[in-house]
């Protein structure tokens, strides 16, 4: 069993290593076990390619492929995965249906709303909302992706 003192010394140690690297363990406040983070993001399609050449000027981020089946887009805060439906078939049999979603959002913070939403006049073909400041302070655009899904851009309310 390990003493007090050597308990307090390893905590302080892994605070300042975690301040120091910028590591943040969020725990859960019943349990105080970490919390599960969300890093990636996978979308199931029927078609690849089309969904890459899509992100890809829409992002402005070069997918990274690692086969045929499956692409992935990092975008600094977590990753946006495409898969095709007929790997995740094959892996996982009927776990999905491909370009089916109609209850996620996909959501990217943007430095400027409307510059984006005129940047992506040539590549979006389906406008949801053009852009709207929202009452809860936000100014986002919502569009869909050739598959149907959601996608808003969105810009933070300005400090007062």
């Amino acid at each position: 069993m390990m003493r007090p003192r050597v308990l307090v010394l390893l905590a302080v140690f892994l605070f300042v290593f975690c301040v120091w690297t910028g590591v943040q363990v969020r725990c859960d406040s019943t349990t105080g076990h970490p919390a599960p983070e969300l890093i990636n993001t996978c979308l199931i399609t029927d078609n690849v390619d089309q969904l890459v050449a899509f992100y890809e000027p829409v992002l402005q981020v070069k997918a990274q492929r690692s086969s045929p089946d499956y692409a992935e887009f990092h975008t600094g805060t977590g990753v946006l995965a495409i898969f095709s439906f007929e790997a995740q078939q094959k892996y996982i049999p009927g776990s999905v249906i491909a370009g089916s979603n109609r209850s996620v959002v996909l959501e990217f913070r943007v430095t400027d709303v409307d510059g984006e939403y005129r940047r992506l006049q040539s590549l979006v073909k389906t406008w949801v909302k053009p852009p709207t400041t929202q009452p809860w302070g936000t100014r986002s655009i919502y569009f869909r992706d050739p598959d149907g899904n959601l996608v808003d851009f969105f810009t933070r309310p300005r400090s007062q």
